[in-house]
């Protein structure tokens, strides 16, 4: 086994075993312990404000496949869509999802029977709707700002895999003066999205949405697991610039060398 391999099996085994000890410690807590996220406070509210005055929630999920990175931001995406529908099933306008690949379409629209079933939303009329409104970057944006532009909708929930095409999408809801919450995998849009977006979820704040927005514990801890490693992974690096500096990783490669 190369130590990459070896290397990616003990990362593994050390998240799973942390995710147990919080899932452990963490199961009679009633409250929360996780750091806020504004983003994810501002869908809350937002969903709270669709309620009280019977507008809609535009959420997208982006333009990415299944057969690719991508894959990750979109079932993020999906997750988070689970919980807007979850949340927000009293609103008189349900949410509406919008998508730009086919298949993540037939996602969405799974996502969408399965909550509403589970919440025993029986009035086809108030079932949430998805929508695949393009499928190549152009076609996708102008779909969208169609969407964001209709006077119904009080905010929009971007999350998923998104290329350049976000500026137009977030700089529309901007312009009508509505919340927009947004998120990516993809660094460009990532930038893009921190400059222009009201509401960004920053790097791997795409991926907490299940333990932000939902009450599982598993994905509480999963959180606490996420944090913990990357706080290992900021020690190692912080060791091995120190040890470089002083010179004595050098001094121990020579002697694993033999040369000393």
């Amino acid at each position: 086994m190369s130590a990459t391999g070896f290397t990616g099996i003990v990362i593994i085994v050390l998240f799973v075993g942390l995710m147990v000890f919080f899932s452990f410690i963490n199961k009679d807590r009633k409250t929360k312990n996780l750091r806020p996220i504004p983003a994810y406070d501002k869908i809350i509210q937002e969903i709270k404000v669709a309620v009280e005055d019977g507008s809609q929630l535009h959420i997208s999920l982006g333009r990415g496949g299944i057969t690719g990175p991508e894959f990750a931001a979109a079932l993020a995406g999906l997750g988070i869509l689970k919980k807007v529908i979850e949340k927000s099933s009293v609103c008189d306008q349900p949410p509406i999802a919008s998508t730009g690949n086919p298949v993540i379409s037939i996602l969405a629209q799974d996502t969408i029977q399965r909550s509403s079933k589970a919440i025993s939303v029986t009035d086809h009329d108030k079932n949430p709707s998805g929508e695949l409104i393009g499928v190549t970057p152009f076609s996708y944006a102008a779909g969208t700002l169609s969407i964001i532009r209709d006077d119904n909708v009080s905010a929009n929930i971007h999350t998923g895999w998104f290329g350049n095409e976000i500026i137009w999408i977030t700089t529309a809801g901007e312009r009508q003066s509505s919340p927009t919450i947004a998120g990516t995998s993809q660094l460009t849009a990532q930038s893009v999205i921190y400059a222009s977006a009201s509401d960004p979820l920053i790097g791997e704040e795409l991926f907490a949405g299940g333990a932000y927005l939902g009450e599982e514990k598993i994905y509480q801890a999963s959180i606490s697991a996420q944090d913990v490693v990357r706080w290992i992974i900021i020690f190692i690096i912080l060791a091995s610039v120190l040890l470089n500096i002083l010179g004595i990783n050098t001094f121990f490669e020579n002697v694993l060398a033999g040369s000393m």
